[in-house]
């Protein structure tokens, strides 16, 4: 196909906007191991979920066998107010590259919240309204998630309680505001407001905080307030199956114009975004449809995947959550204050674990000051300043068409840019000033944080 023969930007009509969210646990022979009740080491019944989450959403992240679920007319009414999202033909990265191979990004920072966030918090402020909730609680970690379950809990009227990763509360003050313009309560994390909280900051003085800890805050508050229950932005099956659309959409787009991907690239935190993005191509190919290369990339100074164990373990800090088998650095491990605060989460969503631990995708992790040169350079040639979660993305899709520039091999690269980096100019002037360093954890530190791994005999 003669270059510049495909759109720069590869629009769906919104008849072709996916109608149901995809399941690929119901395609995997090997299904992710059970959530465990925490007390009993038994695999979590729905009725203990459904003391802190939605009942509906409790019924989506225990089922493993259903592939398509229906997505309600009211969300696919919201969706409309910013998808099908663009994919986009990176002509000009290409030619700066002076690669042969071709370039292609799914870009989720169209919408206010900015990113892809948005697919599944107001799927959760759905469900949570159909069942007469108050409101919610969660957490967040660079605020894409936060800003985004704030503005789906306006949009139905419902209480919005976040707790927000430290660090990020003070390197991204604009963020916190526009949860709070929203109508949010942005709470930073650890707090003095829960007996967690409390703790932490007694043990750890001066903690810039986890994801771990803020989503064990989360969990108390909505336990302990009437009429409240607790949302998550990654890492659970049902969030999983919400950020979908990505994938579907990616898939309906290629698909139109006759392209298939030789390799389809997304950051790693939690595993949401990567998730959903991957998910129709894995499905290809655990059905033996197609093969394609996927690739998960993480922080180097979180990485849970390349230098993590695969293993039950406590989803959040304070070990109220279900334990959850996947590939964990461990529940007390506390990051590096990193600057790309959504990827800062000791473990991997158990479908992602598992998929890696078959074989059927690759990990990589990058150092901090790598990924923002690979953001600055992507800003300069495609006009979008991305999100440093993003950017990990960005670094290995642009070091894969660097490879081909060597070997004169034409590939297809698909990577996920799932959301812009305006509220992250603490950042970028941080890198700018010469002023960001690099931190990977010791292997004394990563094996100290896993020496307390709950012992679950049987699974």
């Amino acid at each position: 196909m003669e270059k510049h023969t495909i759109p720069y930007k590869i629009y769906l009509e919104e008849k072709e906007m996916p109608k149901q969210w995809y399941n690929v646990r119901a395609d995997m022979k090997k299904k992710p191991a059970p959530l465990l009740n925490p007390a009993t080491l038994q695999p979590v019944t729905a009725e203990e979920l459904s003391r802190v989450f939605c009942k509906e959403l409790v019924k989506q992240e225990l089922d493993e066998n259903t592939a398509y679920f229906d997505i309600p007319e009211e969300i696919l009414n919201f969706y409309r107010m910013y998808r099908p999202s663009p994919l986009v033909r990176a002509y000009c990265l290409e030619e700066k590259l002076q690669t042969p191979a071709e370039i292609y990004y799914k870009f989720e920072g169209n919408n206010t919240s900015g990113s892809h966030k948005l697919n599944s918090a107001i799927a959760q402020a759905y469900y949570a309204k159909q069942e007469g909730l108050k409101g919610v609680t969660t957490e967040t970690g660079a605020g894409q998630w936060g800003t985004a379950l704030s503005m789906a809990c306006s949009y139905f009227d419902l209480d919005c309680q976040v707790y927000m990763v430290k660090c990020s509360y003070e390197q991204k003050p604009f963020r916190r505001e526009v949860m709070r313009t929203y109508g949010a309560r942005v709470t930073p994390s650890p707090s003095m407001e829960t007996n967690i909280g409390r703790k932490m900051n007694e043990e750890f003085p001066g903690t810039t905080g986890s994801l771990g800890c803020a989503i064990s805050e989360a969990v108390e508050a909505a336990t302990s307030q009437e009429g409240y229950r607790y949302v998550l932005g990654s890492v659970l099956a049902q969030v999983l199956l919400h950020q979908s659309v990505i994938g579907l959409e990616t898939k309906i787009a290629l698909d139109k114009y006759g392209i298939k991907p030789d390799m389809v690239i997304g950051c790693a935190g939690g595993g949401s975004n990567l998730g959903g993005l991957i998910s129709p191509f894995a499905g290809e190919m655990l059905r033996g449809e197609a093969q394609y290369q996927l690739i998960a990339v993480e922080p180097a100074s979180c990485p849970s995947l390349t230098r993590g164990s695969y293993v039950y373990d406590f989803c959040d800090t304070g070990k109220v959550c279900p334990l959850q088998k996947m590939y964990t650095l461990g529940s007390s491990f506390i990051p590096s204050a990193s600057h790309a605060g959504g990827l800062r989460y000791h473990g991997m969503s158990s479908i992602v674990s598992e998929l890696y631990d078959q074989g059927l995708m690759e990990a990589r992790s990058v150092e901090q000051t790598a990924v923002f040169e690979a953001a600055q350079y992507f800003a300069r040639i495609e006009g979008i300043l991305p999100a440093p979660e993003s950017s990990h993305a960005i670094r290995v899709a642009m070091d894969e068409a660097l490879k081909c520039k060597e070997t004169g091999e034409k590939k297809t690269i698909v990577f996920g840019l799932t959301g812009t980096g305006y509220f992250d100019m603490y950042a970028y002037q941080n890198y700018n000033d010469g002023k960001m360093g690099d931190y990977v954890p010791t292997d004394e530190e990563i094996t100290k944080a896993l020496k307390n791994l709950p012992q679950c005999n049987g699974f």
